[in-house]
């Protein structure tokens, strides 16, 4: 297996402006370093800094040496977060410029390690440990070389792939990156954050990628599709408790704790969650040490220290105007939610809200946290106190959770904890992926 090349999906948008920095192969006909894309009917037309314009369904600008880079004009970031906004982004390798659903996507080919040198400049803080650096280089690596396989693979038995199911009495749904089909992955939080070179490398991240250039998870003879999140809360999902119903066992349960072997708790059953998320057990990514939090947490995230355990409220005019405008459906007053079945982390799969006006089963995690929050609820890691009840409806809501994501694989504040303490990214990747081997393709 040689280096791979990939695409990556960086904007779309009517018109895209870009300027070139370096050698770059132009397409016949046009002239200098700054173009402008834009669609007229069905076609993309392109014009450079002379005013010569051409026509074609697609464009692109082939890198001729290593350091040539491209800059692309107001790049939308953090989409549909709340600090979205706007900046000029610059890239190494080569621009495409395709056309998709009525706009100009521009499209980034460049090397896996390249991207992955961005991506974990971008993921990760440069104070955070090597260890560490090298066990996320390593997941990056495998995951995004999972999804090109499986999208391959979707792709060539033409499957009839489906992430919703509704009937009735339940709407079951989980997000993954399946939509993307003209390229490999975004550029955003949805994939993977990748910013290209517009912030610098860090020489921690460049390192970790050289250390393990090449390298990664197996199980089976086949690529790991590698998850993470930022808090497991004490014990890792199961993946199709997640994502679409495929059991892998190298992302099963884990306890997040050197105590894993003697700990046995069954989270699946309700009276062993609601104590489990009641209380605080002992866990590598239950910590409040801010060095350990600066190496996973942006700035804006770190005055968070309550993602270990949480807890949110609601009255019940805030719940149920929340619940109809997230979900579209009107369930009159809230009743009472319930959880009807959770995974190995505790999290709700299967959430029952009952209405006075309908009654309807919501999963998977995702679709259970964007129902129940303005962006994202931290976890579906929750107990449920229905208070204040008068006539028989609650007045009050309040919901105690754990963790801080899907809790699939790798625990980024657990294995940043390990890095402390001196265990190895072999050692953390063996932690969070159990029976996964290490193995260098390149």
């Amino acid at each position: 297996m040689n280096q791979p090349e990939i695409q990556v999906g960086i904007m779309a948008e009517p018109t895209i402006q870009f300027e070139l920095k370096g050698n770059y192969q132009l397409p016949d006909g046009c002239s200098g370093i700054k173009f402008s894309v834009e669609i007229r009917g069905e076609d993309l037309w392109l014009t450079d800094e002379s005013g010569h314009t051409q026509k074609a369904n697609e464009f692109k600008f082939g890198s001729k040496s290593s350091d040539a880079s491209f800059l692309l004009k107001d790049v939308t970031i953090g989409i549909n977060f709340h600090w979205e906004q706007k900046q000029d982004q610059e890239f190494r390798g080569s621009l495409k410029l395709i056309i998709e659903d009525g706009k100009v996507r521009g499209v980034n080919v460049v090397p896996l390690e390249e991207y992955l040198r961005s991506v974990i400049s971008s993921e990760m803080s440069a104070t955070s440990s090597p260890e560490l650096l090298k066990a996320h280089a390593v997941i990056s690596r495998s995951w995004l070389m999972a999804q090109i396989v499986k999208s391959k693979k979707i792709e060539t038995e033409q499957t009839n792939y489906q992430a919703t199911i509704e009937t009735a009495d339940e709407r079951i749904r989980w997000y993954d990156r399946e939509d993307h089909t003209l390229f490999d992955v975004c550029a955003d939080d949805h994939c993977q954050r990748y910013q290209g070179i517009t912030k610098i490398i860090s020489d921690k991240a460049n390192e970790a990628i050289d250390a393990t250039f090449g390298e990664f998870l197996m199980y089976d003879n086949n690529i790991c599709d590698a998850r993470f999140s930022k808090c497991c809360g004490g014990v890792s999902e199961n993946f199709e408790n997640a994502w679409e119903p495929v059991y892998h066992p190298y992302l099963s349960k884990i306890v997040d704790s050197e105590e894993a072997a003697t700990t046995c708790v069954d989270l699946r059953r309700e009276d062993e969650a609601e104590h489990w998320i009641r209380t605080s057990p002992n866990a590598f990514c239950n910590t409040t040490d801010q060095q350990v939090l600066s190496q996973v947490l942006p700035d804006f995230d770190q005055k968070t220290q309550d993602f270990y355990r949480w807890q949110v409220s609601y009255s019940q005019t805030e719940l149920s105007t929340l619940i109809h405008e997230r979900t579209g459906i009107d369930f009159g007053d809230i009743i009472s939610m319930e959880a009807i079945s959770r995974g190995h982390s505790g999290r709700i799969i299967k959430l029952k809200i009952t209405g006075s006006a309908c009654t309807k089963i919501i999963g998977k995690e995702l679709e259970i946290r964007r129902a129940l929050s303005t962006s994202h609820l931290y976890s579906s890691a929750f107990v449920i106190d229905h208070l204040d009840i008068e006539n028989g409806v609650p007045q009050k809501f309040v919901l105690t959770g754990a963790g801080w994501g899907h809790g699939v694989g790798l625990c980024q504040i657990g294995a940043a904890v390990m890095g402390e303490k001196g265990y190895s990214y072999q050692e953390i990747l063996q932690h969070y992926f159990r029976d996964s081997e290490l193995v260098k393709q390149y």
